[in-house]
């Protein structure tokens, strides 16, 4: 049985630890905010983009734009892996490493090579047998445009040459502050408009149809890349305030349960004492 020294040592040690997870769980929640701000600016812009793409295409012979254009068979294959730089998040590592994993052992793609964007992803594919092709480290420390527009650029000159068939990305999407859902897209090529838009507007474009749309494909894979980079910063940070609130809530429960053994030893220990003197005081008076 413990001492009521080790005891109090321990209930000590977890208040300590207590006190960095309710700070860490603070300072989770202040970059949420910040990150659900950038997120949620985002997306509408990512949508109207997606809308001006297909109402461009409408306009031009999409088949002599190569980022447009999907290989017969998609056989080497770039994933794109978006994990986190630190942990104490939960799961939202572990997921997506687990998901990325099953998507290379499916089965479909022939041969894949990886581009971990955050540490974590870096760390644990480094050491396996399935190639990196590339790597982003320190991403999410000062994420911007400008990032996701050299990671985009590098992805899409392999493309155009010919190197990989086809880009994929596996992210945590954010769904809210508990919730976060693993979503595998494909990247590139980019998926052709099928349909023509509800209630089309004949424009007049300058410089034209065609200089357009070869601006905005590249355009549009940079801010797509970009919005997942916010939708995952986003998800991580709910992730790790989920976590930290958890750890506060087990560590208030595990200094109670502790309180509770310290009295109950220290009880004992007092009754034994009393036990002991009122034996001696009986045994003396007889």
């Amino acid at each position: 049985m413990p001492s009521t020294i080790d005891i109090r040592r321990r209930i000590r040690s977890v208040k300590n630890t207590q006190q960095i997870t309710k700070a860490m769980k603070m300072v989770a929640a202040a970059k949420l905010r910040r990150a659900q701000d950038r997120m949620f600016a985002a997306r509408p812009y990512s949508a109207g983009l997606r809308t001006v793409l297909a109402s461009v295409a409408t306009r031009v012979d999409i088949t002599r734009h190569p980022l447009l254009q999907p290989r017969e068979e998609e056989k080497k294959i770039l994933l794109i892996v978006v994990t986190a730089d630190k942990g104490l998040c939960g799961a939202f590592n572990t997921n997506i490493i687990r998901s990325a994993q099953n998507a290379i052992l499916d089965g479909r793609w022939e041969s894949v090579e990886l581009l971990p964007i955050g540490r974590k992803g870096n760390d644990f594919f480094k050491r396996r047998t399935t190639p990196i092709r590339r790597q982003a480290t320190q991403v999410f420390q000062a994420l911007s445009l400008e990032t996701a527009r050299d990671i985009a650029a590098k992805i899409t000159e392999d493309f155009i040459t010919g190197e990989i068939d086809a880009v994929y990305v596996i992210y945590n999407e954010f769904k809210s502050i508990i919730a976060q859902n693993v979503k595998l897209e494909r990247l590139l090529p980019i998926e052709r408009p099928t349909e023509t838009p509800a209630n089309e507007i004949d424009y007049i474009y300058e410089p034209g149809p065609e200089q357009i749309l070869n601006d905005l494909l590249p355009r549009h894979i940079e801010f797509q890349l970009y919005r997942i980079l916010l939708e995952s910063a986003a998800a991580e940070q709910g992730a790790r305030m989920t976590a930290m609130e958890s750890a506060t809530k087990n560590a208030s429960d595990m200094i109670s349960s502790l309180t509770l053994s310290y009295n109950r030893i220290r009880q004992a220990a007092i009754t034994k004492e009393i036990i002991e003197i009122v034996s001696g005081a009986a045994a003396a008076g007889s």
